[in-house]
């Protein structure tokens, strides 16, 4: 009986063991199956991508090949040999992202997907005329206009195939930091005046410490630069008319207004001006208050300078402000009385919104406006067309309010034969970069102000003149931001308390945060989005929209988040994040096979 016993066990066993499939068996297996399914088709589909992007090229590689496609993948190892190879037209299909970083969808769409857009590659008439209507309603009109568009875009004509929505993640120490007083915003860049230490006491003698990867700064001055190296230190060195909530409500909260207004016809904009921020110089190391108030003349003068492409060299944001056709100090109290868009309430009623003291005169010098008896100032801006998405682009740090008297006396140059050898412009890093040219020239009108620099971190100190006394005055008088390039390194950094906030946690790496007892994992949506663009010129996919529907039609999006465990969302559009359309892709090997079919017939 042990002896039948035993041979019994041992032939389970061997049957179990055959049942096993080995890594090389299921890749040799699903090779097999590939080679037999692509063998009845000879569709070459060429991905191009980044080392970074090899996970998801490799995800959209074998959804394809299980429809029918060959796959040929183009991986280049930096951004650089990336564009060279889109330029030279060597893809079908290039791995794309797009981050909107206003907050608004026009900025999603206008320079993607527009005739002639600063970074568009395609031309269709129908795709032109809905964004520029979007542009020109408001948000509780527009999301019908968005969902036509991201129909033709995507599902009509397969201009891009969307792979997902990414998350947004900071890394917190809950030990050093209050977490309920840290941001984590869709949009905006990471706000340092509301932070706070759990032991307030520390707030004048202890440093906030961040850390960005970025160490060469592109400019000081905010038109000069959109990116990386100084979006957060720019945002929180210069106040805008308005701000971004955390979930991309445009607001007066926090900024150089109490009150802003749209008028009747979404062309003119009324911002009520606060007075009670002056900006702040860096005299013997230390933060002053420079004694000049920061006003409706630095606001026409900065805005001014934002849209013109010729006012500085090197202008890298005027494009987000192109929109704006006039901007002007009001002076008659009578042009307030216009009713503002969408409702019997005049521009008046509503700049007064909440007001201890109603509005009883407009002056135009700063220096005599005093809000608590009513004599306020007030900036309107004039739109080329109807345009209300405005309000978003003020709120980005590029539209950040400098002082006109310092800039004007830093910037006497020549815009035309600027000499990069020996011209020094407002906002140059090596002004404030610890050595010999050190000579610190800024004038910061937001909560902090840089005080100086090296290749290992900067250091920032508190406007002492922003906002005295409120609730946006900043709570930590110093701030230290790291120059710390390696994500990895970063990490370590948070977890060794050697910086007490790290934006941008890798999804691969929450679990690092959500297990350490130190630390607190933020996590929210973002405005990042991931795609596929289809080439437009000299290729099948260009020629074809039956190939490329049978390429959209192949993208599994619940397969893609399977594989970032949930930590990815669905997107039809670069808009997903920001308009609720009601729109969806959804995958079909029927149609794909169908598309191909047409494909094949039509060649």
């Amino acid at each position: 009986m042990k002896k039948s016993l035993l041979a019994i066990l041992i032939a389970v066993v061997l049957v179990l063991a055959g049942c096993v499939n080995t890594k090389s068996d299921v890749s040799d297996k699903a090779n097999d199956k590939n080679d037999s399914k692509t063998a009845q088709s000879d569709v070459v589909i060429e991905l191009l991508g980044m080392s970074t992007g090899e996970a998801d090229m490799n995800i959209v590689r074998d959804q394809l090949i299980k429809n029918g496609f060959q796959v040929k993948l183009n991986i280049q190892p930096d951004y650089g040999s990336f564009t060279a190879q889109k330029d030279a037209g060597n893809y079908d299909l290039a791995l794309s992202s797009w981050t909107t970083v206003t907050g608004n969808p026009d900025y999603a769409v206008r320079a993607l997907f527009k005739t002639d857009g600063a970074n568009s590659i395609m031309s269709d008439e129908q795709v032109d005329k809905l964004i520029d209507q979007a542009s020109t309603e408001t948000s509780d009109q527009f999301t019908e206009t968005y969902k036509q568009l991201e129909q033709r875009l995507v599902l009509d004509k397969a201009y891009i195939a969307p792979l997902y929505n990414s998350f947004k993640a900071q890394g917190v120490n809950k030990e050093v930091l209050n977490v309920d007083t840290v941001r984590l915003a869709k949009s905006r860049a990471v706000a340092w005046e509301p932070i706070d230490f759990v032991d307030t006491s520390k707030r004048d003698t202890e440093s906030l410490i961040m850390q960005q990867a970025i160490g060469t700064l592109t400019s000081l001055d905010p038109i000069k630069g959109n990116d990386g190296s100084i979006n957060t230190l720019n945002t929180n060195m210069y106040v805008r008319l308005v701000n971004l909530t955390d979930d991309d409500v445009v607001v007066s909260d926090g900024s150089l207004s109490l009150n802003h207004a749209i008028a009747d016809g979404n062309k003119d904009y009324y911002f009520l001006l606060r007075d009670d921020i002056n900006f702040a110089a860096i005299t013997d190391g230390k933060a002053v208050d420079s004694g000049e108030r920061v006003g409706a003349d630095d606001v026409v003068f900065s805005l001014n300078r934002a849209k013109d492409k010729d006012s500085v060299p090197d202008h890298r944001t005027y494009s987000l402000h192109e929109s704006m056709q006039e901007i002007a100090v009001v002076t008659d109290l009578s042009e307030l009385e216009v009713k503002q868009s969408g409702s019997d309430v005049t521009v008046k009623e509503a700049l007064e919104n909440g007001l201890d003291a109603k509005i009883t005169e407009l002056v135009e010098d700063k220096t005599t406006a005093d809000n608590a008896a009513g004599k306020y100032q007030v900036v309107k801006i004039t739109t080329v067309n109807p345009f209300p998405q405005v309000l978003n682009y003020l709120a980005h740090q590029s539209a950040g309010i400098v002082s006109k008297k310092q800039v004007e006396s830093i910037n006497t140059y020549d815009v035309a034969t600027f000499d990069v050898n020996k011209d020094i412009p407002y906002g140059d890093q090596n002004t404030v970069t610890e050595g010999e040219k050190y000579n610190n020239t800024l004038y910061a009108s937001g909560p902090y102000i840089l005080s100086h620099k090296n290749d290992y971190e900067a250091v920032f100190l508190k406007n002492p003149a922003y906002m005295p006394g409120t609730e946006n005055e900043a709570k930590i008088a110093n701030v230290t931001v790291r120059f710390i390039q390696d994500a990895d390194s970063a990490l370590s950094a948070l977890r060794n308390g050697e910086i007490h906030i790290f934006n941008g946690v890798p999804e691969t790496k929450y679990d690092l945060v959500e297990n350490d007892s130190k630390l607190f994992l933020q996590k929210s949506d973002s405005n990042a989005v991931t795609y596929l663009l289809f080439n437009t010129k000299n290729r099948e996919v260009s020629n074809s929209e039956d190939l490329r529907k049978a390429v959209l039609y192949s993208i599994n999006q619940d397969e893609i988040l399977n594989y970032y465990q949930g930590n990815k969302k669905k997107a039809v559009s670069t808009v997903s994040p920001l308009v609720n359309t009601g729109n969806e892709l959804v995958s079909d090997s029927a149609k794909v096979q169908e598309f191909l079919d047409a494909y094949q017939a039509n060649k």
